[in-house]
């Protein structure tokens, strides 16, 4: 395990105190409740203040502050997007009878929110709660086409050796780069065999109300049959599934 820092093990402590009840606490409170050094306590608390954290009345007392409320809504909305990924994944599989991918990106990995399975039952790499390497993977894709080119080059520092799945993956920055381009280009990312031998996939962005890309969704069919329909059928679809899945985020798409 890794080693906790004290310091921010006593602000947490601090914090915690205000779980118990909605009155508030003085700076005398918190050093007998936490047995906390008095200086201590004050530079905490002074900090917690200066970052919105807590709040100080005319008194002198802390309650919590509007910080906490915003993290707070951070956090629930994430559910919002959990509900909102598994009613897409199940309508687009339903569609077309295919596995159905949404993830979110988490660093240089694509974590997976939710995932339905086809009829074949697919030997994929990905399930619920796993990371893989985003370059090598359409959803991945989907998303890193629209960061910045300072923050790709800040996830991927080692330009000339990309994280690989199969001999197919994307070795280098820019590779990813000039298919990055596509993506922007055409809305929807191509993955060919990059994760998975014998299977490909397309995805697509989705957005939130602010239009910001905060998640993608993916089909993966058996190479085989993917080639079965045209590029532009399985692209369409999905994204048609992205921009559902961006409206009930709360995105209204400009008007064509």
């Amino acid at each position: 395990m890794a080693r906790l820092t004290p310091a921010v093990v006593r602000t947490l402590d601090i914090l915690e105190l205000f779980l118990d009840g909605d009155a508030p606490l003085s700076a005398p409170d918190v050093v007998r409740l936490t047995g906390l050094p008095r200086t201590s306590v004050h530079e905490l608390l002074a900090t917690l203040v200066a970052r919105d954290y807590l709040q100080k009345d005319e008194s002198g007392a802390y309650r919590l502050g509007v910080r906490l409320l915003q993290l707070g809504n951070a956090y629930s909305s994430r559910f919002d997007m959990l509900t909102a990924a598994n009613e897409a994944a199940r309508e687009l599989s339903a569609r077309l009878g295919e596995t159905v991918s949404v993830a979110v990106l988490e660093g240089a990995d694509v974590f997976y929110l939710a995932k339905v399975e086809a009829r074949d039952n697919l030997r994929l790499p990905s399930s619920i709660g796993h990371r893989l390497p985003a370059n090598a993977t359409g959803l991945g894709k989907a998303m890193l086409a629209y960061l910045s080119p300072p923050r790709l080059r800040e996830l991927f520092p080692d330009a000339d050796q990309l994280p690989v799945m199969t001999a197919s993956s994307i070795r280098t920055l820019p590779e990813l780069e000039e298919d990055l381009a596509l993506v922007r280009e055409s809305g929807v990312a191509f993955e060919r065999e990059e994760s998975t031998p014998d299977v490909s996939c397309v995805a697509a962005p989705v957005r939130d109300s602010t239009g910001a890309v905060v998640a993608a969704i993916s089909v993966s069919v058996p190479t085989a049959r993917f080639a079965q329909r045209a590029d532009d059928e399985w692209a369409d679809e999905v994204r048609a599934a992205a921009d559902e899945f961006s409206a009930r985020l709360g995105f209204a798409a400009p008007r064509r």
